[in-house]
């Protein structure tokens, strides 16, 4: 059980680290556009900052943690389990 949750965990972050990836280069694409005067939705990716982007970057730093709680929790568990 632990094992599947840790794999979901770790497909969601996969995911969740693409989409921020995918965002930062459309933000560094929108401002270098905008130094040429060519609009690349730099005010579009204003707007989809605090409704998507945030909870992004947030769900990617929860998981990191939770990722990293369960594996020294199960590490410890493991620890206590009678050797054969």
């Amino acid at each position: 059980m632990r094992e599947q949750i840790n794999r979901l965990i770790s497909w969601i972050l996969v995911l969740d680290f693409a989409l921020v990836l995918a965002s930062l280069a459309w933000f560094l694409l929108a401002v270098a556009g905008r130094s040429f005067k060519v609009d690349l939705g730099l005010e579009l990716w204003y707007q989809l900052w605090n409704p998507l982007f945030l909870p992004a970057i947030s769900l990617l730093m929860a998981g990191a943690i939770a990722s990293g709680v369960m594996g020294w929790v199960g590490r410890k568990l493991d620890q206590f389990k009678p050797e054969p």
